[in-house]
Formats: C-alpha cells, structure tokens, sequence
C-alpha cells in the first residue's frame, strides 16, 4: 500500500477540476447543500485478520506469558492470547515459516524462513515488529534451538554443521560445530541434514545433534568433541529427552521409537513399535508410517506420557491422521478430521529438568486448531474461543452490517446459544495471555458469510472482535439424495447445489433473503419460538428471454401498468407459482424438462427450531430443456411485504405475505418502445450464462456442464486478470442485459409527482436505471386481501458500465434511511402481531416547495452520477476510472456525513463525497488476485470494510480517520509483565554431591574473545524496521536488560582499565625517581663537599 497521502492535492485539483465533479449547469441545488466530510476524515488501515492461519506450517508456545504464535506457508504469523487477544503479522519476504521459538517471558519471538532468514520479533508493541533478521548465504537453515533464558540459538543446517547466533545482536559467533568433527569415522558418508538439535536437560554443556541419517551425537560443547555417538538403521525425524537427562527417545521412519540412555550408546536401550503388528514367532514387527514427531513428558505422581503422531500401519489405508498418547499401559489413538502439521505439549514449568506435568496438548492440523485436555479420562478437547470455523463450509458471500440495532445481537445469541455442542472439557481454555484493548468502537457491527455448503453464519464483529452467534442451515428445505446415483438430472452444479450466492438482510425487522446457486430464493422470518411446518410454502416461476421481433415490443412505456395474479401467463413471458411442492417432473414433447425446479422441496413436516424459520420458498424453473439463468440481484423489504429477484432474463416481484407472484417481466418489456437496446433474436440455449455467475462470462464456447462449475471451486476462483473497456459490464459481454441492483423506498419516483410513494429502483449491466411505482395497500387487513399494484416509471438515468448501487438523499443531502418495519413475532396470536407491527417511517416524506426535493444517487462500474428527482436532471456526474472498473461500490454512512465508497479492480480503494461527489479517498491498497476478494469485498458504515483474504481468513480494514487514531488503544496486548516461576529446588544431596543441573558460561564459550569472529560471507545481518518504539520495548525486556548490564560494565571495565593505567605511570615515575635518588647518593656518598 502506498505511504503516500493524496487528501490535500485531491482537495485542491477538485475546486478547479471539471473532469473529477462536473456540476451540470442550471441547477441552483449545486450551491445549498453544504458537505461536512472533508479528507481529513479519512485514512486507510488494516485492523484485525479473523480465521483460522491459511496454510499453517509450525507453530511455538510461551508457557510463561500462555501465547501461541503459528506460521503460514506464505509467511505469515498469527498470536494468540486469551478469546478476544489476536495479532496478525507479514513477513517481508513471502516465504514459509519453518519454526518458531519463543524467548520465553522476554516479549520476544524468532522465525525461521525457508528462505534461510532468521528473524527477532519484538511483541512488546501492539503491533509486532522485526528487530533483526539474517539472512543465510551458504547454507540451507533446517533446525533451531534456543535454550531456556539463554541468548545463544543453535542454528542446524542441511550440509550437517550448526551455526550459533547471539539473538542480541544477531551476530553469528565463531564456534561451528561441523558435521566432519561430529561423526568422525561413524560413518563413511554424509549424515544428512540436521533434524533435531537440543541440550542435556541437566548440562547445558552436553548438546543433543540428530542427523536425518540416524546418527545422533552427544557434542560436549567445552571441550568441543563428541562424548557419545549413537547409531540406527532408521531415519530420524525427532528426539525428545527425559527430563533428568540420562534418557532420550527417537522416531523413526518405520513407525518405531528407540529409548536409549546416554551413556550406554552401543544399541538402544529399548525398541517399540506402538502401532506395529507384533508377530508371535519373534520376529521383527512389519513396518509402519514415519512417526514424525514425539514427545517425552514426566510426571511427579504417576506415569511418563509419550506423546506421537504419525506411525499408523500401512494397511490403515483411508484412515485419518492420528495422535497417539501412551500413559502407562494405556494408548489411547485419537483421530482428527485434518492432517496433523505439528503438535506441542503444554507442561506446568517451563525448567527442561524439572517434572514436567503435562496438562494440554495443542494440535496444529491443517484447517484446524485442537487442544486437548490430558488431565481428564477420554481426553475431552477444550472449547475453542476463537473465529477459526469460518472455513467449516467455503465462504461464498459475505456482508457487512455496521450500526445495526443494538437488540439483534442479543436475540441472535439467544437462539444461537441453543446450538452449541457438548461434551469439551470443563477447564479453562489453556492460552489464556495477553490483555484486552482499552479502548471500544460506540457501534455495533455483524458480519453474515453464507457458505458452500447452504449454511448461513452470522457473526459479532463488534470491538474489534469476532465471535459466531447463529447458524442457519437453509439444505434442510431441501429433499438430499442419498447417493450420487439419485442425483437428478435437473441440477445445474456439479456440486455444493445449496451454495448461498447472495443475502439481503433487513436487521431492523429480521427479515432474511437468500438466494442460491440453483436459481432459488428462500425468505426467512425470526421468531422466538419453536413451530412445525406441515407444508413448505413455494412459488415456482417461469422466466425465460426469447424475443421474436427484431424492435422492442410497443407495448410498455412510462405510462404501462400491469399487475399480475396467480396462474396468469403472458407472452413472452409467464409465471407458475404454486404453494405447495412440486411433486412431479414435467416434460415437453421432445423429451426436454420443462416447469421443473432443479432441487425437490421437501414434502415432509419441517421442524424449526427458534430462529430463523422459512416463510417461503422461491424456485425458478426450467424452460423448454433449457435451465434458469442463475439470480444476479436480490433485495427484501419488510415495510412493503416485497422480495425482488433478477437475472439475465428480467426481474420477478413477489409478495411473500400473500405468496404470490406479482410481476415477472423481461428488461426489453421494461423500457417498452422507449428500448435503447436493438435486441436480436436468439435461443436461450445459445446464451446461457454459468451457473452461479462465478464462472467468467467471457467463455461462450464452454459447454454448460463446464461452465456450471461450483462457487467454490478453486480452478475457476484463482486468476482474475479480464481486460476490460468502458463498453464492457463485468458481469455479461454480450449483449443479454442483466439485472445487477435494485433499491426499494419511497420516492418521487415519476416527474410529475410530488410526493414520494413506494417505488422499486433497479439497474441493469447496460447501465440503466429504471422505475417502478409500487401500490401497497394501507391498512394490514387490506394488505393481506388486495394485490400490490406496480406501475412502471421507465428509464430514469443512463451510466457507463453496469449499476452497482443505488441510493437516496433528502434535499439536505442526508441519506435517507430505508422503510422497514420493525420486527414481531410471527407465531404470536393475531392480535399481538397486529398491536406490535408498525412501519418506519412512519409516514414518507412530506411534499416540499423545492421540486428537486430528493436525490438519487446512482453508481456503475464506470461512474457515480447524482440525479435531482423528481426532475430526473443530472446535478453532479463523476468519472471513477477509465482503465479499470468497479467492483463493489457502497453509500456509507460516517460520523461526519454520507459518502460513497469504492473498490476497483486494479486495487484501488476510493470514496466520493455526497452529493458533489468530490474525491476524497483513493489508495492503492489491494490488486485483486483472484475472484475471492471480488465476491467478499463490502464496505460498511462508519468506515469499516472487510474481504476475504485467504479461503480461511476474513481482513477487516477501516477508512475512518478516527478509528486510525483509536486504533492502538483499541488493539490487545501480547505482552504482560509476569514472573518466571522459581528454578526447581536441587535438594541438599543433590547439590552437596554435584547431581542437580549443571549451568554453562556460553558468554565465555561463545563470545568474539574466544570463539573469534564468524565469516562475513557466511549470513548478512540486516536491521529491521521494528522503529524506536520496538528497540524501547525490546531494551525493557531482559535481553534488553543483559545488554545494558554488559555495556555498563564494559564502561566500568574501560574506567577501571584507566585507572590502572595511570596507578602504574605514576608507580613507574616513582621507582624512577627512587633509582635516580639512589644512584645520586652513590655518586656523591664518599666525596668531600670541596670534591663537589
């Protein structure tokens, strides 16, 4: 993202730029409608990073300060402390992290890249930053070590020699321990890369080095030598020690683990097979799978736990990854949905030779983080706090609610809470540091991702946190086929057919809209309470394009009219609703399928458990052979009792109240004669776009089954690189106009009215905006016998490029909010509802002396316009971008005022001012990379935005000045000041006889004074932009604090070296002057004074 800030220069090149705001000449509203938000108010930033890590690759704990860092394949880390505690943090250098290592209770962390970089981060500051990397030239890093409270790393290479690197200064020293010196003639080859590099729990002298070989040295680090060398036919892939350092175990590659004790190393003390058949005549067990990691924990009071994963027998074929925990004479294999990336045991004390008293094991798995509770029979796994299930089913849309009611979080919880499984364990989630932020946002925020699977997840995002509140699975509509053999021929996807593909949410009367990949739309209605439903309630409709005549159809126009009731029919088009389900499949005479739904509703009762419940079931059928066009908009209001669908066909009205269909029309039908459009003949067959509207409409010569590809498929979603004009939609390139947005509110929809009535905006991929004037009835009786009367307005505004968003303004250029009506229960008795129901507004807006008492705000692709209604003149136009296009645009509200808010495809990020539209924002924040970021992409009010930046992981960001400034106080905190718990006691015979742990001067084994200085060629040390902020935070922590000491002591050292010096001149004068003295005496002692 660019540093640089435009806000002033874009301020100053709108007053005098026609080309950025052109007002249209004429209109005396340019002048009286004052705008609050300036630039100022703007600033773009990252805020917090929700999901689970995309690709995880290693992973380290803190057991003092209970944080888990976890590195990504691309070079990403991700902290955890307490539920609510989060930190996301990029690597420069997009390479995979190979491990972690904790400077434990230092507010410290180093990464190791496979790049060969190493890497000090400082988690003292709210955002990490790196202090210093290195960066390795010669040799490829496999393995780290950083003893407990020691600044020597061991750095383990792939040619078999380990480097040690003082993390203060991250400067290599001069002692290498080579691999040639290691084994000396063990073997007569090579022994591999180093796997494992570890020191004697009990001597920090005696240093543990596996080769991949299966050769593991016992290096004696003073007398630079190895004390013990310990062979196996099998490769090694871990070693873990006992804690009173005169055991260690390996793994190996044939499933077997091999104890051997240090000073007997001629052959393992013992050899076990855990998974491994054992045969009854003696001989050696078959082989098994590599384990490839274990760990060795004590207790105080009862049995050791051997730790494993991996190992499993080859005949297990299919059977999922395992990790095996042996305690005593118990095994206990517990299986995971996901490959096993690594796994850490969590201990009581943070000493390597003292009892270490497991309680937890944390298990990294490919999409997944589990933790285990050791302490309890079965190994229940805890709870997990956080947002990682946002990937449990892909994402295929999301939105973004900022400022919503503050009860619907509460009710949604309510409901949500009933839904949670049981059986975790009773304790305490185990990753319990950091703090929470100070500081709070003043709004409440919900995020809503619907999912591949038809699963629909709402979430509260607010105070910058994200926690799941419901779940609602809209499959359960449906009738499943058993196997994929019952699949029926009327599907249109290949897989996922419930994929949610757009949502439309009314959070003030809880009235829920989705639509799906198989052309099917379902309302659903909030309620407190439990029903059965006997019958879904459905309506079938029948939309399909094929034009006769070369010119548009006469008939239509401003002044046409039509309303539409049940089993009416209409050439060219028609509609069938129904209100039962269809039970039966219809054919044509030549065999085609026709009136057919591709999903079968389900004909059984459907119990519905509070929450969201089904009103009504919305299918679009097919036609003569040929399936539905897949749904490109959808919008539901409350206040009207309306849902509106659209797609490359036309647009369908429906009263969900009544169950009925009241318009379905194409877009030729729409403009009527007045048809901008010369629109030719074609079968629907030859223009039939992909399923789901994800695949690229571009492909024309693609069969259907190859363009009917699931959202969620990942050969399609990957690339986004369309070059496009200004005469191109992004969503049709041919000549087919597609409904891309509507708007329902109470407008001046028609140019002689003078007061706002219901109305229905909506746009088209061609870039049309039209009008339809909607007749509701008044009073709830009425409303629920007449029909909803619709009345077409035409054309109001023509833009370049497909309509993205439409919205509306008051006269005082305020943007006016949408009629709802607020929410009731719908299982309640008759009266109730009726006494709770209410419309807001409650009454529209009153007819003013101004005629342009309302604008219309209208934005495509290509450009934002401002419409003065009901005169329909053009009071301000903007062009947003001639080389790119627009990819979601949205009318926010912010503290200061209402703007527009755009994301385009070559990554920039833009706001316009309302109603002059005058830039106020535009960075180059993002370029999109794949059709991932273009599906998820929305914005929000009060300046919030997210997207999903990884199939795993949402990206919140905000544009709001304010939040910016609010920011730091608003972040957790890693790092808390916490005491290293005491060293365990040695004991009286222990420490008499010499038997406790014995330390090692490192400094003085290790420094430039004995070791002398590292070649320069071998790494580059390369200082890191953690800023003054993180030196001041590093030099707090301890490391820090050794630093300051030896520098004070070297001052010391310098000042006592002085004076030294000058005592042995001025002792150096004396003994001169002394011998002087004496040789004068000599001279002159027997000399007469006349003699002189």
């Amino acid at each position: 993202m660019k540093k640089f800030n435009i806000r002033k220069v874009l301020d100053g090149l709108t007053a005098v730029s026609s080309s950025a705001a052109s007002p249209q000449t004429g209109n005396r509203e340019n002048d009286i409608i004052p705008e609050t938000l300036q630039s100022e108010h703007f600033q773009l930033c990252k805020t917090l990073r929700h999901g689970f890590p995309y690709q995880p690759s290693s992973m380290a704990f803190d057991p003092v300060q209970k944080i888990l860092a976890i590195g990504t394949q691309n070079g990403a880390l991700r902290l955890f402390g307490q539920a609510g505690v989060e930190c996301y943090c990029q690597h420069e250098n997009v390479s995979a992290v190979i491990q972690l290592q904790f400077l434990v209770n230092e507010g410290a962390l180093v990464s190791a890249l496979a790049d060969d970089s190493i890497h000090l981060w400082n988690l003292r500051q709210k955002i990490p930053a790196v202090l210093h990397s290195l960066k390795f030239n010669r040799e490829r890093i496999t393995f780290c070590h950083l003893p407990f409270q020691s600044k020597w790393l061991y750095v383990g290479t792939e040619r078999g020699n380990i480097h040690i690197v003082n993390v203060e200064s991250f400067t290599l020293s001069g002692y290498v321990i080579m691999w040639n010196k290691a084994i000396e003639l063990s073997s007569k080859s090579h022994p591999g890369p180093v796997v494992h590099i570890s020191d004697n729990p009990m001597d920090e002298g005696k240093l543990l080095i596996g080769f991949e070989c299966g050769i593991v040295v016992l290096w004696d680090l003073k007398s630079k030598k190895a004390d013990y060398r310990y062979n196996y036919d099998e490769a090694i892939h871990s070693v873990a020690w006992h804690h009173e350092g005169k055991q260690f175990v390996c793994s190996h590659s044939d499933g077997t683990l091999t104890t051997w004790n240090v000073r007997i190393p001629a052959k393992p003390a013992q050899i076990t097979t855990p998974h491994g058949k054992q045969p009854k005549d003696g001989k050696k067990p078959e082989p098994c799978k590599p384990i490839l990691k274990v760990e060795y924990k004590t207790t105080r009071a009862g049995d050791p736990f051997m730790i494993l994963c991996g190992g499993l027998s080859y005949d297990t074929v299919g059977r999922r990854a395992c990790l095996t925990v042996m305690h005593g004479k118990s095994t206990a294999v517990l299986e995971m949905d996901y490959p096993i990336v690594d796994f850490l045991t969590l201990c009581e004390t943070p000493y390597p030779n003292d009892f270490q008293e497991p309680y937890s094991v944390v298990v990294l798995l490919e999409k997944d983080l589990v933790v285990i509770d050791l302490a309890q029979i079965g190994y229940p796994i805890f709870e997990n706090p956080y947002p990682l299930s946002i990937h449990e089913s892909p994402v295929t849309c999301c939105e973004y609610v900022a400022d919503c009611p503050a009860e619907v979080i509460p009710a949604l919880y309510s409901v949500g809470s009933r839904q949670k499984r049981q059986g975790f364990s009773q304790k305490e989630w185990p990753i319990s540091g950091g703090n929470w932020g100070q500081g709070a946002l003043s709004f409440t925020e919900i995020i809503i991702t619907g999912h591949a699977d038809g699963s629909i997840k709402f979430w509260d995002a607010s105070a910058l946190m994200l926690q799941v509140l419901y779940k609602l699975k809209t499959a359960k509509v449906f009738e499943k086929p058993r196997c994929k053999e019952e699949k029926s021929n009327t599907d249109i996807v290949d897989e996922d057919p419930f994929a949610i593909q757009i949502l439309s949410w009314c959070p003030e009367s809880r009235v829920l809209c989705v639509a799906g990949v198989s052309a099917h739309v379902i309302v659903y209605r909030f309620s407190k309470q439990e029903v059965t439903t006997e019958v879904v309630q459905l309506l079938e409709v029948r939309m399909h394009c094929e034009l006769n005549e070369v010119e548009s159809p006469e008939d239509g126009g401003e002044q046409a009219s039509a309303v539409s009731t049940p089993g009416t029919s209409s050439s060219p088009l028609s509609s069938l609703p129904q209100s039962h389900p269809s039970t039966s499949s219809n054919n044509s005479s030549d065999g085609q399928q026709d009136n057919v739904p591709c999903l079968k509703v389900r004909s059984s009762p459907l119990k519905q458990s509070p929450g969201y419940q089904v009103e009504l079931v919305i299918q679009l059928v097919w036609v003569s052979g040929e399936p539905p066009q897949p749904i490109t908009s959808l919008a539901v209001n409350s206040a009207y009792g309306l849902v509106v669908l659209g797609n490359g066909n036309g647009l369908a009205v429906v009263d969900y109240l009544q169950k009925t269909l009241l318009l379905n029309v194409s877009t030729a039908e729409l403009y009527g004669s007045t048809d901008p459009h010369h629109r030719q003949p074609r079968s629907p067959r030859k223009t039939r776009q992909p399923s789901a509207g994800f695949c690229d409409g571009n492909d024309s010569s693609a069969t259907p089954e190859e363009r009917c590809k699931s959202p969620t498929s990942d050969a399609k979603d990957n690339s986004f690189s369309r070059s496009r004009s200004s005469s191109v939609t992004s969503i049709d390139r041919e000549s087919r106009e597609v409904i891309t947005s509507f708007l329902f509110c109470d407008s001046l929809s028609k140019k002689s009215e003078m007061v706002a009535v219901p109305s229905l905006w909506f746009g088209t991929s061609l870039g049309s905006m039209l009008a339809i004037a909607l007749t509701v009835p008044s009073t709830l009786e009425q409303r629920m016998q007449q029909p909803v009367g619709i009345a077409f307005c035409g054309c109001v505004v023509r833009l370049k490029g497909a309509i993205l968003r439409m919205a509306q303004l008051d006269a005082c250029g305020a943007l006016l909010p949408h009629v709802y009506e607020s929410w009731y229960e719908p299982n309640a008795p008759e009266e109730e509802r009726e006494r709770t129901r209410i419309r807001r507004p409650t009454s529209p807006p009153s007819s003013q002396e101004n005629q342009d008492c309302q604008y219309a705000v209208v934005c495509s692709e290509k450009q934002a316009k401002v419409v003065a209604m009901p005169s329909q003149n053009c009071i301000y136009e903007h062009n947003i971008t001639e080389t790119s296009f627009v990819l979601r645009a949205d009318v926010v509200m912010m503290t200061a005022g209402v703007c527009i808010a755009c994301f385009c495809a070559n990554g920039h990020i833009m706001t316009l001012s309302l109603p002059s539209l005058r830039p106020l924002l535009d960075i180059n924040y993002l370029p999109l990379t794949d059709m991932r970021i273009a599906r998820t992409f929305c914005f929000s009010n009060q300046g919030q935005a997210l997207y999903l930046t990884s199939p795993t992981e949402i990206q919140r960001l905000t544009y709001s000045q304010e939040t910016c400034d609010n920011l730091q106080e608003m972040l957790g905190e890693l790092f808390t000041p916490v005491e290293t718990p005491e060293a365990p006691n040695r004991g009286f015979f222990k420490g008499l006889f010499g038997g406790g742990a014995q330390s090692l001067d490192r400094e003085d084994l290790f420094g430039e004074l004995t070791a002398g200085k590292a070649s320069r060629s071998l790494a580059q040390h390369i200082p890191g932009p953690g800023g003054m902020e993180g030196m001041k935070g590093a030099a707090s922590g301890v490391v820090g604090e050794l630093a300051r000491a030896r520098i004070a002591l070297d001052e010391r050292g310098q000042k006592l070296g002085e004076l030294d010096e000058r005592t042995a001149a001025m002792m150096a004068s004396a003994d001169s002057f002394s011998k002087h003295a004496h040789d004068m005496m000599l001279k002159y002692k027997d000399k007469k004074w006349y003699q002189l």
